[in-house]
């Protein structure tokens, strides 16, 4: 205790209180009570209690001050026009915000990411649950055709239902394709260098060519148009066969 006072008496100096502005509050009120706080009252391990003494007195020392401060004149509220220099400069809140940026950048791509991750997870629920569905209708119209084979049953229902499934699904299908026609590949393909038609069952006839009869020329349909200038034609056909086929017809007559 002797050092400290005598430390005190060192860095101590004679100045006006405005010039120090330092209070020694009293015991702390109550509010409740209306009476001063006792000390010994204050738990020091109960941090509320703790904390509340020390708010109490620097209030009192804060009621203390002010009327002395108010007898001097000195202002204790700032004015609307007070210019306070920022502790931070420029460049350190660039960082800042920089900083700040990209953390909101890295949640949105970690909230995008799990979004795509739940939609993966749905997709493959819905497809598990497509092929788990598939596999009980397989399994059921095994079960129908071993009891209809075996005598059990006599109802054919389920041939029916493969059979509207089936037409189902080709309707789609064509729907589709009709919806989606030829891609732009095929299309600059088809304008470049034209369309070559149907090739499959170009030869057979119709109903117009069996009924058209322009192109038909009796010379050539009753051989008359056989030989050189339209001559030779009987002549031709009455032409007796060479030796090799006569040799030929007398071997099969023997």
């Amino acid at each position: 205790q002797d050092g400290l006072k005598q430390c005190l008496s060192e860095f101590k100096q004679e100045l006006a209180w405005v010039e120090r502005l330092d209070v020694t509050s009293g015991p702390v009120m109550d509010p409740v009570s209306q009476s001063a706080a006792d000390k010994d009252a204050v738990d020091p391990e109960n941090d509320f209690q703790r904390e509340m003494s020390f708010y109490r007195q620097a209030q009192a020392a804060v009621l203390e001050a002010l009327p002395r401060l108010r007898k001097l004149q000195v202002p204790t509220r700032r004015p609307d026009d007070y210019f306070a220099e920022m502790a931070k400069s420029d460049q350190q809140m660039q960082k800042i915000r920089q900083k700040l940026k990209s953390k909101q950048e890295a949640m949105e791509r970690s909230e995008k990411a799990k979004q795509l991750r739940a939609m993966r997870k749905y997709g493959k629920k819905v497809q598990t649950e497509i092929l788990q569905r598939r596999q009980k209708e397989k399994k059921n119209m095994l079960n129908a055709v071993k009891k209809y084979q075996k005598g059990l049953s006599d109802k054919l229902d389920f041939l029916d239902e493969e059979q509207t499934l089936s037409q189902g699904n080709k309707k789609g299908s064509a729907s589709q394709r009709i919806k989606k026609g030829p891609n732009a590949k095929r299309r600059y393909k088809n304008q470049k260098f034209g369309f070559g038609g149907k090739k499959k069952g170009s030869k057979w006839n119709t109903k117009e060519s069996f009924n058209d009869v322009s192109s038909f020329r009796s010379k050539v349909a009753h051989n008359k148009g056989l030989g050189k200038g339209g001559k030779g034609g009987k002549k031709a056909l009455n032409k007796r066969p060479g030796k090799r086929a006569r040799q030929k017809m007398k071997s099969r007559t023997r």
